[in-house]
């Protein structure tokens, strides 16, 4: 046992520190801590603090000696508990903790106060008396700003976070000049949304009234962070106070967001928009000490703190593309709603990535507007933590409770948020406590639902006022400098009200404009035209020895060797598979200047084990990447097993591929059907973001799907679900059945000069079938088909022409050959959206002799294809489906039913007087 063991970890640094003193010069320790010293020689074996000894040593200290360990365990308790009882709620009384703070509940009493005590050396005082030390704990712990911090468990950060804090007495400490740029951007916040309130009455904005204090937060965290070098800084953020956040901080002219309230019409046909509140911006901003920086505030959609997994993946491309050698030169912010953060599960999965390899980006700074509401829900029925941002102890990050009526708590919160992340590249959260002056919209009436505290609101004065009339107080200001500084910032926003009305159209600016320049926007038929996507069939050689031979000095398991051997193999006997397709692809892309990201879970291997584009070495884990080592000047290969999260994941590579259009960006499910867990960012995002933002995303969605008698959430990938999100020109929606296909599909999506999402239904039996395989005449110099014809009959012997998709025509292309038919063609069609319809009428028309025209599918009719042939082919409403009848489940779980249905659905194909559709 130590010899301090009867302390607890928070006394202990402290009494060895005095131990230390005593050692070196007894009389530089208080007399009563000199006497205790004295009288037990704590390196003796008789007189040690160990086992039963303690309580006797215990007993015997000196009162004021034990008053000292009293004092330490108050000090313990505000560095803790502190938070509790803050002055953070400007509307409500806050609710009460036990037990309290009082000096009674540490063994103290109110005879004690003026008593000096030598424990105000561990707050950085000195020997102070209590009533002293009190008054700093109170100052530091109990008044604008409470901090969480003491879960922490690295004892630097600790230490760190207590300096800072001690600096002040945690207190706000600004210049004249700097409460003025304080003010002046309250004024701001406070000026713009009274504006808007009397020019756009009832019009929904959300806004920020009760939480103002947000904007100049930012305006400081943005000038500061850029003098510690941060160059960009990428904001995601829901509706409230974003209007505010637009004009006021990024920059956007408010006579385009007042074009956007008059409802206008767009200047591009094909665009159509979004509301106000949920459009993106970029902008360049110079700040007060003349630096240049970069801002994005990205597009989001209504479904709240999607758009932090987004905003991540956004951040990690600008740091891998852009500032490899310091990430902390992007700084992620992402503004949450108290509800939301408390309510939304995605946001634990965004938190457990902020440390992981693959998804980290040096520490995000969250700020949540706090209104103690959700829509109508009080905060009492939104969560069961003390806290909204209870979440943030999840990585052990400091919180900061601010009162949003303090404006300089709020900055100096803001700037000590900011302070953290920088040095310890880690989260940081601010709960903004404020609330909310209006209804969730500005239509709605919340006295309906909370009719005691919206009667304390319209009493309550906004955060300027309360500001304005402290400088006043304070000399600073008179009492019209106010009044100036609102009729100033009202008077340019009339200007740009009326240069607004003089525009017939609104103009949307794209955004992160600059990454896109050199990108293009297309319709349909600009995506039905072929790409070139040939490579040279020597270079495919070269890379094929490369990813074919591991390290000779290092040793690794066995079937690892021989599956990467066989990769030369494969080449040499002109028998590529899927995996070889999938590595050539990458490997010709990155031999061309482009970068790939893959991400899901377990795609370092696969999950069907056939990638292996990360080798481990057997002895020490050690990871091998052979596609790193294509060429000295080839692009950037990176893959990563993620967390299990598909919904955040999901959005952080859609993040990531918004940000880097040259990088082939790629998300694969573990199983097909596993991508529903983000089906938000399938219908918010990579569906319709470029129709709502003018953005363009070249995520690519690789989604394993076949009939293989796994059961129902193994089988189907649903990509019905897909294609009835598909319209017009949004994404492109793939089912290749040959490796070589699956190759120039992948090259395609980087050779053009756009980029739309893809997602393609991926084999899992197909992965090792022996007649799934391509030449290599077919990679260097094939393209991608949309359509395959059936170059195994003759023409004008076909009676019954079979279209289908996928991995099914293997099964129908055996029994096909068990069947002896030489009358059944089976066509393939690779590209589901766009529909290639004139390639499916020039078959039709080829086949002049087909009496039976199917269409073929393993998915139950109410699933898979079929609905979507009848929906953009006229000629499908007339083909015979084969089948399986309508399930409620994609699959049966029963391998036997599974392969009887299976069966029954391959022998109608072949024999339509057969009983179908059970």
């Amino acid at each position: 046992m130590d010899k301090y063991s009867f302390l607890n970890a928070a006394h202990t640094a402290y009494f060895a520190d005095l131990y230390e003193q005593y050692t070196i010069n007894p009389d530089s320790v208080e007399p009563s801590w000199r006497a205790f010293f004295q009288g037990y020689d704590f390196g003796s074996e008789n007189y040690g603090l160990e086992g039963e000894i303690v309580e006797g040593v215990s007993s015997q200290i000196p009162e004021h000696v034990q008053k000292e360990f009293q004092v330490v365990k108050l000090i313990d308790g505000y560095r803790n508990r502190g938070h509790l009882f803050t002055k953070t709620n400007p509307v409500r009384d806050r609710r009460r903790y036990e037990p309290t703070l009082d000096i009674e509940n540490f063994g103290l009493s109110q005879s004690d106060l003026d008593t000096t005590f030598n424990a105000g050396d561990i707050l950085g005082i000195g020997a102070q008396t209590l009533r002293e030390i009190l008054k700093h704990l109170n100052s530091i712990y109990c008044d604008a700003i409470g901090v969480e911090y003491m879960y922490i468990r690295k004892p630097d950060e600790i230490q760190w976070i207590q300096n800072k804090l001690n600096i002040n007495d945690n207190q706000p400490n600004f210049t004249g000049e700097q409460k003025k740029h304080i003010l002046k951007k309250l004024n701001e916040a406070v000026s713009f949304e009274s504006f808007l309130h009397t020019k756009y009455v009832g019009q929904k904005r959300f806004s920020l009234e009760g939480g103002e204090s947000l904007i100049p937060g930012l305006d400081a965290v943005i000038e500061k962070a850029a003098e510690l070098g941060v160059q960009e800084f990428v904001m995601g953020m829901a509706h409230r106070g974003r209007l505010s956040t637009l004009t006021n901080i990024f920059g956007k002219s408010a006579k385009d967001i007042f074009s956007e309230f008059d409802g206008k019409d767009y200047e591009q046909e094909v665009f159509d928009g979004d509301v106000k509140y949920h459009l993106g911006w970029t902008s360049n901003r110079q700040t007060d000490n003349g630096k240049k920086i970069n801002l994005s505030i990205a597009p989001n959609p209504s479904h709240l703190e999607t758009v932090g997994a987004v905003v991540e993946g956004i951040v990690r491309a600008k740091q891998d593309t852009l500032y490899s050698d310091n990430f902390s030169k992007v700084l992620p912010i992402v503004v949450h709603g108290d509800a939301a953060i408390a309510g939304q599960g995605l946001v634990y999965e965004v938190v457990q990535m902020a440390q992981l390899d693959g998804y980290k980006t040096n520490g995000t700074i969250h700020v949540v507007v706090n209104n103690q509401v959700g829509f109508t829900t009080n905060y009492l029925d939104a969560r069961s933590s003390t806290y909204c941002t209870d979440i943030g102890k999840v990585t052990l990050s400091p919180v900061l409770h601010v009162n949003a009526d303090d404006a300089e708590a709020v900055v100096h919160a803001m700037l000590f948020a900011l302070d953290f992340r920088m040095n310890f590249k880690r989260d940081v959260f601010i709960d903004l406590l404020g609330y909310r002056k209006y209804g969730h919209n500005e239509g709605d009436e919340p006295r309906f639902t909370q009719p005691k505290l919206y009667k304390a609101i319209a009493k309550h004065a906004n955060p300027r006022d309360i500001y304005a009339a402290k400088l006043v107080a304070q000399g600073i200001i008179d009492k019209d400098y106010v009044k100036q500084l609102e009729n100033d910032y009202k008077s340019s926003l009339e200007e740009k009200l009326e240069d607004s009305r003089k525009e017939d159209k609104t103009v949307i600016t794209p955004f992160m404009e600059e990454q896109w320049k050199d990108f293009t926007q297309v319709d349909e038929t600009t995506m039905m035209q072929s790409v070139d996507t040939t490579t040279d069939s020597i270079r495919l050689a070269e890379i094929t020895k490369v990813i074919s031979n591991l390290p000779k000095d290092k040793k690794f398991i066995r079937k690892i060797e021989r599956l990467i051997n066989d990769r030369q193999t494969m080449f040499d006997e002109n028998r590529l598979d899927w995996a070889m397709a999938e590595h050539l692809a990458y490997g010709t892309l990155l031999d061309e200047g482009y970068n790939v990201r893959i991400s899901g879970q377990d795609v370092e291997r696969g999950t069907f084990s056939h990638r292996h584009a990360v080798v481990k070495v057997e002895d020490s884990e050690e990871e091998i990447l052979l596609l790193n080592q294509v060429s000295d000047k080839q692009g950037q290969f990176h893959i990563f097993n993620s967390l299990l999260s598909e919904y955040g994941v999901v959005g952080f590579d859609y993040g990531y591929a918004m940000a880097s259009p040259n990088t082939l960006t790629i998300w694969e499910a573990q199983f097909g059907d596993f991508s529903n867990g983000a089906q938000i960012m399938l219908d918010q995002y990579i569906s319709a973001g470029e129709d709502k933002w003018k953005t363009q995303n070249g995520l690519v969605m690789l989604l394993p799907h076949g009939y293989e008698g796994q059961g129902a959430e193994h089988s189907s990938a649903r990509m019905e679900r897909y294609l009835q999100l598909c319209a017009k020109d949004n994404m492109f929606v793939a089912d290749c059945t040959t490796p070589a296909n699956f190759f120039h599909l992948l090259r395609r999506q980087m050779k053009t000069n756009y980029r739309k999402p893809l997602i393609v239904f991926t084999p899992k039996s197909l992965l090792r079938h022996p007649k799934c395989v391509s030449t290599v005449e077919e990679f260097a110099n094939g393209a991608f088909q949309m359509l395959i014809d059936d170059a195994a009959v003759k023409t004008d012997k076909v009676k019954t022409l079979v279209f289908l998709t996928g991995k099914f025509y293997y099964d129908l292309d055996e029994e096909r050959e068990n069947l002896n038919r030489e009358d059944v063609a089976l066509i393939r069609i690779e590209q589901l959206f766009p529909l290639p319809t004139t390639q499916i009428r020039e078959i039709l028309a080829k086949y002049k002799n087909a009496e039976d025209i199917v269409w073929a599918q393993e998915e139950p009719r109410n699933m898979g294809a079929y609905a979507h042939m009848l929906m953009h082919l006229d000629e499908a409403k007339t083909f015979r489906l084969a089948s399986r009848r309508p399930y409620g489940a994609p699959a049966a779980g029963s391998s036997v039913r599974s392969k009887k249905r299976h069966k029954e659905v391959i022998d109608f194909v072949f024999d339509k007087t057969k009983n179908n559709q059970r």
